[in-house]
């Protein structure tokens, strides 16, 4: 590789690190055709996982670090003062085609500063991918990020060729935009997202090819004084009204010549972890938010302990459960059970009464799961009364987690 492309690569791989939505779960299955290149199987030197664990590399960039925008929480501002580099598309495409044959990565997940205009640089982003489609047969995986301001059109054909699109919502609330990225603006990002959705399910019912991953979108936590509550009132919004695959969120890191109005110090990243397990509670345990966010102080979660743990100490009345006898959604609510190990349970207790020693075969977590259960060779109500089961329950944080 020149001196001039390895400097290119190191500033604009160095510039996409703070977009999150890089994961590539719901990719479809997919093997090059005789002649072809790349696939979505099998597992590399990778950064991204899909729901059955696989491990997928991706080449993570920007276009370009330009940016006609000016948020005041992006590193790629206009008025930001960092080294700034652009890729041509035959860049990118080559350097996709010869990291693949490396066997460095098995997808291409690609963004961009806005340059002209937004329409401009979607069809930069476009013609990357149709390369790589049509010329050299790549069925590897490709993420594109969706620019909300450009035409519908420009959507259209990124999905022709993109396995998952992807539109940043920014921010939590319309406000927090509008105050911090005053050129972007809320009904715009969500009516693209909208267009995103019908063409998805137009597509799906059509039987033809349009983002077969879905679409997902980043938030940033931290930035502004939103509560956690608010965040995942956003999110559950999100999905319900999109059906999108993700919320990622990512913690707010100070930047450089920052300005005024941004908090000096970054959110504890344990914030940014809470959140995730808090998302994954609402979208697949049963949980509302409110009942989420219950178990905190001040709409926040708390950052001592996950929130499946939180609510049930604060809800200690509705245990213990009966493993044998209790329905699913309240198995789901046990403390250091999954929803596989739930599953499990249920259909292992169709042929037997489980016991102690059955539960331990089913479950990686059932010493957390211990006081919140009932099976004819364990009972634990003297536990559940405890004042120091939390303290009982919670590891203690290592030296370097306390000062996290």
């Amino acid at each position: 590789m020149d001196e001039k492309l390895a400097r290119k690569l190191r500033v604009l791989a160095d510039a996409a690190k703070y977009d999150a939505s890089c994961a590539s779960s719901g990719a479809p299955k997919r093997k090059a055709e005789k002649g072809g290149l790349g696939s979505t199987t099998g597992a590399g030197i990778c950064h991204a996982y899909t729901p059955d664990g696989r491990c997928v590399s991706l080449l993570k960039i920007l276009l370009t670090n330009y940016c006609l925008y000016d948020c005041a929480y992006c590193v790629n501002r206009r008025s930001s003062n960092v080294e700034r580099a652009r890729f041509t598309v035959d860049e990118v495409v080559s350097l996709t085609v010869n990291f693949y044959k490396r066997n460095y990565i098995e997808g291409l997940f690609l963004s961009s500063g806005i340059v002209r205009t937004p329409d401009h640089t979607m069809e930069l982003l476009i013609e990357v991918a149709k390369k790589l489609r049509r010329e050299h047969g790549f069925r590897g995986y490709i993420h594109l990020k969706t620019i909300p301001e450009a035409s519908p059109w420009l959507v259209e054909q990124a999905g022709i060729w993109a396995d998952r699109l992807s539109i940043n919502v920014e921010l939590p609330t319309p406000g927090s935009l509008k105050m911090l990225a005053p050129e972007k603006n809320a009904a715009t990002i969500r009516g693209a997202m909208g267009q995103m959705r019908e063409r998805i399910d137009e597509a799906k019912e059509e039987k033809r090819r349009f983002s077969p991953a879905g679409q997902s979108t980043q938030m940033i936590v931290g930035a502004d004084d939103t509560r956690d509550a608010d965040v995942l009132k956003t999110s559950a919004s999100l999905y319900d009204g999109f059906r999108l695959k993700r919320v990622y969120y990512s913690a707010f890191s100070p930047i450089p010549e920052a300005s005024a109005v941004l908090p000096l110090k970054a959110p504890p990243l344990r914030r940014e972890n809470r959140l995730y397990q808090a998302d994954w509670l609402f979208r697949y345990y049963g949980f509302a938010v409110e009942e989420i966010v219950a178990g905190g102080e001040g709409g926040m979660l708390d950052l001592s302990i996950d929130p499946k743990l939180a609510w049930a100490l604060k809800h200690r009345e509705r245990f213990p459960v009966d493993v044998n006898r209790a329905d699913r959604e309240m198995l789901l609510r046990v403390p250091g059970l999954g929803t596989r190990a739930v599953d499990k349970i249920i259909r292992a207790r169709r042929h037997a009464t489980l016991r102690l020693d059955d539960l331990a075969r089913l479950t990686p977590g059932l010493k957390r799961a211990r006081p919140f259960l009932v099976v004819p060779d364990h009972r634990p109500t003297r536990l559940l009364d405890r004042a120091d089961l939390k303290a009982r329950l919670v590891p203690q944080p290592t030296q370097m987690e306390l000062f996290a």
